[in-house]
């Protein structure tokens, strides 16, 4: 095996030991970028040099003290959202094409305080505002989206190209990547992780998060990264559990809500299947199984889109007046119509999303966690641009690829993406566990439980096997 294949967990055991030391570690991921990146195009930059460096420079320290924790000594990516200093930080798009910020995000900070080695800037949708990233392939089938807005990271954890790629999800940005790349995405609750310099999608709906190969070692990853920030207005000033804590535990008793709506509809049979059998293996491992409704179901959509067509056009008003022909078509059609919601429109959707997060309150009362499909479908062909469903009904991709996943961003809850199988094409499945807020480690522990026995943990994807045709 070689290094980049290892998980998080594995490389930091085999660090702490002395059986692996940062360089061999970093020089693999590199040597893994430098032969996939022609095929998946994960990244828009690769910081050789500086990874090269820091990774000198974390051998050095733990020959001398050991290491600072899990985290020293391994290669991450971010978004390219995430202002790091000194490096080219262009939200994949052609408006920041020379953006080089002077100051780290919060992320960025958090993971220099841990010795984590960077190797890069993972591609996203244009300022995060679609769920299929065209500059960036899936590494399950090249002919296929690689999901978004997190595509570049989703894809690059899934290829061995980083051990851990951290992401945005305003819609589901994390948790589609990592669904459509067979990877995990956890999306903390709203406020748990600082987005201070990380560019903005809608503020009262963006959350930031981590994609890796297990659930554990996305509980690692959010242990450094969460807590207050007073720079960033929404980041919550509640205590920070160990999220690994759970992770092992027996989950007798727990209930599990199983939705018999909302989340059956409109979706592929596989998808289908493969999660209702997930869900079936988490019955059998202990926990209780309750069948509930979804509160609100027709509203979720409206709410989030109502919120973010106007935040993010707020964001983007300067330089949407200014430089329009920098932006692409697609994002920059979504905001200008972002220009036409109304104000009262607007306050109309806030006070619906605080209707729909009383209902999901009382539904969390009466289970732990919910479990579902996170996507309605696996990895279109990229260039496709919507899903026809066998009653007629066109859905645009990013629609439905964020219709299962917006529920965590309208409630703020949070939620994690793991892998239960492939359909008939080959591609990744995913299922999303959802829990009650600042509940990472209840989440982590009911997802890790079921991927325990899946049979899925810290799969890479077959990069050289035969692709589908386009």
């Amino acid at each position: 095996m070689e290094p980049y294949e290892l998980t998080l967990s594995d490389a930091a055991a085999a660090i702490a030991a002395r059986e692996l030391s940062p360089v061999e570690l970093t020089d693999s991921v590199l040597a893994r970028i430098d032969s996939v990146e022609a095929d998946i195009t994960a990244f828009v930059t690769v910081t050789e040099d500086r990874a090269r460096a820091a990774a000198a420079a974390a051998e050095a320290e733990i020959a001398a003290s050991g290491p600072r924790g899990p985290l020293h000594g391994i290669p991450v990516a971010l978004k390219d959202l995430y202002d790091t200093a000194g490096v080219l930080t262009t939200s994949s798009s052609r408006v920041r094409a020379d953006h080089v910020p002077d100051t780290d995000s919060a992320v960025a900070e958090r993971f220099a305080a841990a010795g984590a080695v960077t190797v890069g800037k993972t591609h996203t949708h244009e300022f995060a505002y679609g769920a299929t990233t065209p500059t960036t392939r899936n590494p399950w089938d090249t002919t296929r989206v690689p999901g978004g807005s997190s595509g570049g990271s989703g894809a690059a954890v899934a290829a061995g190209e980083c051990m851990v790629g951290m992401g945005s999800d305003t819609g589901g940005s994390i948790r589609i990547p990592a669904a459509v790349c067979g990877v995990v995405g956890l999306k903390p609750t709203y406020g748990r992780v600082s987005r201070r310099g990380v560019a903005s999608l809608s503020w009262s709906l963006d959350h930031v998060g981590p994609l890796t190969r297990t659930v554990r070692d996305a509980a690692i990853t959010l242990n450094a990264i969460a807590g207050y920030d007073r720079a960033d207005p929404g980041s919550a000033d509640v205590p920070v559990p160990d999220f690994t804590a759970l992770i092992g535990r027996d989950v007798t008793g727990l209930r599990v809500g199983v939705p018999t709506d909302y989340f059956t509809e409109r979706l592929q049979p596989e998808v289908q299947a493969s999660v209702a059998a997930a869900v079936a293996r988490l019955g059998e491992l202990g926990a209780e199984l309750v069948e509930v409704e979804v509160p609100m179901a027709s509203r979720i959509g409206a709410v989030e889109w109502g919120l973010m067509l106007p935040e993010a056009t707020a964001y983007h008003q300067e330089t949407l007046r200014s430089v329009p022909e920098l932006y692409t078509e697609e994002t920059r059609a979504l905001l200008e119509v972002g220009e036409f919601v109304l104000a009262t429109d607007y306050l109309k959707a806030q006070r619906l999303r605080t209707l729909v997060q009383a209902a999901w309150k009382e539904l969390f009362s009466t289970i732990d966690v919910l479990a579902a499909p996170t996507l309605t479908c696996t990895a279109t062909v990229a260039g496709e641009p919507e899903v026809v469903w066998p009653d007629g009904v066109r859905e645009g991709t990013t629609t439905t690829y964020v219709r299962f996943s917006q529920p965590a961003n309208v409630t703020g809850l949070p939620s994690i993406t793991v892998p239960t199988g492939f359909d008939s094409a080959g591609l990744p499945i995913g299922m999303q566990v959802m829990g009650r807020p600042f509940e990472e480690d209840v989440v982590c522990g009911v997802a890790a439980a079921y991927e325990a026995v899946s049979g899925f943990a810290g799969q890479l994807a077959p990069l050289h096997r035969e692709m589908a045709p386009a």
